[in-house]
């Protein structure tokens, strides 16, 4: 399967999943992030690599490193399913491949479909960003992000690329951020604070922002959201809504639609951008390029 076109409109809060089997468990990886899916080929073992880390292989020219799901996902003393597939996938401007055992099929669901996960099971390692019931069965959505940012730190957010911009105070400025992943909320925070922006509020989906933002109008005379926050920063892919619907959501608004926003995701590309011009949002920018986003914030609001 080669993915060769979008077919969702922007902002619908939907999204296709493709499921995969690894040992018998099912996951879901977004249709956005996979470029294509091949049957396995001769790998390169590369010395001293990360242990999920199969080794490389050559595709059309281009070397990929190949991930082994069945390592990062803990299980042990399993045998390979004859159906195992590679998973060619690209976020955050990287290209990997991951090693599963079969892909079976595509689902199209709403972002409200999916549960966040439980911190009774989930931990604080977890690799589940969300839990879809199908038929009877449930899929795990799993983080991408997070399992290349345990193989390559260096792959993720930096606060020491935000430190060269110097000593800031921009805490008169409120920041309202919808990114649902702790690790990335995190790193957020220690960013944003280093450059100055202490006086943020966090939500863990779009439709927590969406509900604060909206109390806010309610409970102001003036309707001036503006005094009180000045700027939206949004991930994309978030359980209940997403960032495009969000951001959709929001522009259509009538006291909302003064308040800027950057969509703030791995998902930004140039094949993907159109998606995010189309509901409105004022700019767009990968993940990891914080320095570019504080830069991106300083233009709109200061």
């Amino acid at each position: 399967m080669e993915q060769t076109g979008i077919l969702l409109e922007s902002g619908t809060n939907e999204l296709e999943i493709v499921e995969f089997d690894v040992a018998n468990n099912k996951f879901g990886i977004n249709v956005i992030k996979v470029k294509e899916i091949i049957q396995p080929i001769p790998v390169i073992f590369v010395p001293h690599a990360h242990e999920h880390v199969e080794g490389i292989i050559q595709l059309r020219g281009e070397v990929l490193p190949v991930v082994d799901m069945l390592k990062v996902l803990g299980i042990k003393d399993v045998e390979r399913s004859p159906q195992q597939k590679y998973i060619v996938a690209e976020f955050n401007k990287q290209r990997v491949v991951f090693h599963v055992d079969n892909v079976t099929q595509i689902h199209r669901i709403s972002w409200d479909q999916i549960e966040k996960p439980s911190d009774m099971y989930q931990g604080g390692a977890s690799q589940v960003i969300g839990v879809i019931k199908q038929n009877d069965q449930m899929i795990l959505l799993l983080d991408f992000e997070r399992i290349m940012l345990e193989i390559n730190p260096d792959s993720g957010i930096s606060v020491e690329s935000v430190k060269k911009l110097g000593k800031r105070d921009r805490s008169d400025k409120k920041i309202v951020v919808a990114e649902d992943s702790p690790l990335l909320r995190k790193l957020l925070h220690d960013t944003l604070s280093e450059a100055g922006y202490g006086n943020v509020d966090f939500f863990e989906n779009g439709r927590d922002a969406y509900n604060y933002l909206e109390t806010l109008v309610k409970a102001d005379p003036n309707k001036d959201i503006t005094q009180h926050v000045q700027i939206i920063i949004t991930d994309i892919e978030m359980p209940q809504m997403d960032g495009h619907h969000l951001t959709r959501k929001i522009k259509e608004h009538p006291d909302l639609a003064v308040l800027p926003v950057i969509i703030f995701s791995s998902l930004i590309t140039d094949d993907l951008r159109h998606k995010g011009e189309r509901v409105g949002a004022e700019d767009q920018i990968s993940k990891p390029e914080i320095a570019e986003l504080i830069l991106r914030i300083d233009q709109l609001i200061l």
